[in-house]
């Protein structure tokens, strides 16, 4: 078993519980972090791998299709449709940060960490 992760992808998004977040839309930061079920060998073939190219296009998919409130509900929906993505997933995790809270105070993001 080993891990593949996407670091740092990075989208814009129109999610949130307050409007002018949906309207205005934000940035997000997500990560990714994939388990696979198998063994590698150490052979140079593909089919020893899983695509790190599809867990982008279903993590992508989900927020630009998303108008959620929850970035836990977004965070979800990536899981789900990483794990649909592929054969050989034993578990996927997700880091999303939401940069530029409509909050007041000095802070980076808001962060939420969830793992299926």
């Amino acid at each position: 078993m080993y891990k593949i992760k996407l670091n740092n992808m990075k989208f814009r998004a129109h999610i949130g519980v307050l409007s002018e977040e949906k309207i205005l839309g934000q940035n997000l930061e997500i990560d990714v972090i994939v388990e696979t079920n198998f063994d590698f060998s150490g052979k140079d073939e593909l089919d020893e791998t899983l695509s790190y190219v599809d867990f982008y296009e279903a993590t992508k998919a989900v927020v630009e299709a998303s108008k959620a409130d929850l970035i836990e509900h977004v965070a979800f929906e990536i899981i789900q449709a990483v794990k649909a993505s592929s054969e050989g997933i034993s578990a996927v995790e997700v880091h999303l940060r939401k940069l530029a809270v409509p909050i007041e105070g000095i802070f980076d993001s808001a962060e939420i960490e969830m793992r299926g």
